[in-house]
Parts: C-alpha cells; structure tokens; sequence
C-alpha cells in the first residue's frame, strides 16, 4: 500500500488542529474554493467555504465534536482514508459518542477538495 505524501498528512493534521480550536479560517484555508463537505451531523453534503462555515458554527451550537487523526492509509485512487478518534460531547460535558470514524480526504493543488464519512479498513 502506498504511503500518503507528508504534505498531504501535514495538511491534515492541520485541518483537524484548525477544527479542534475551533478556529475557522484556518480550517477553510486547507480546502480549495469548491470544497465538498459532509454534513455527518444534519446529513448531506455542503459546498464551498462559506457554506462550510455555516455549517460548523450550528453543529458547534449543538454538540462539542474533537476529532483527533491516527492513522492515514492513501488508496489507489489517490485519496487518503484517515482514522479519526472521535468524541463528541453535548454542551454540558456529556459524552454522547466515542469511536473511531473514517474520513476519506481527495485532494487537488495541495488542498482538500472533498471529505467524506466512510468505513475503517478492516
């Protein structure tokens, strides 16, 4: 299996720091302009900065997600899966879910193009 470049795990890795402090502009400057996101939470997909944007500050309204990656295994279509450890608390503090969840990443120009919620690698 190949190894994902270190460009490609060290703008991940950034992405999910961005996301984990919440800091936003950070986190949509790893993606290019017509980014697809899932909306894992509501369901379907978003398009575009903004959009992403919207869609963050009312799941953050909602729920406390840390997304925290493991491993990154690339595929042969040039994607990279990544395993994510993720805890998503209500606003409280209370646990609501924790496990692993994989994020399937394509990239284009060293950005992430689309991000999608798929199954581990067994």
């Amino acid at each position: 299996m190949p190894i994902p470049s270190e460009s490609a795990v060290t703008l991940l890795r950034a992405a999910y720091a961005a996301f984990n402090a919440r800091d936003i502009d950070a986190a949509l400057a790893t993606m290019t302009p017509d980014v697809a996101w899932p909306r894992a939470f509501k369901g379907g997909f978003v398009r575009g900065p903004e959009a992403i944007r919207a869609y963050w500050m009312e799941q953050w309204s909602e729920i406390d997600p840390h997304v925290e990656p493991v491993a990154f295994h690339p595929d042969e279509a040039g994607r990279i899966l990544v395993d994510v450890h993720q805890v998503v608390r209500d606003l409280t503090g209370t646990v609501l879910a924790d496990e692993h969840v994989g994020h399937r990443f394509t990239l284009a120009q060293g950005l992430i193009q689309t991000m999608e919620v798929g199954p581990l690698p067994s």
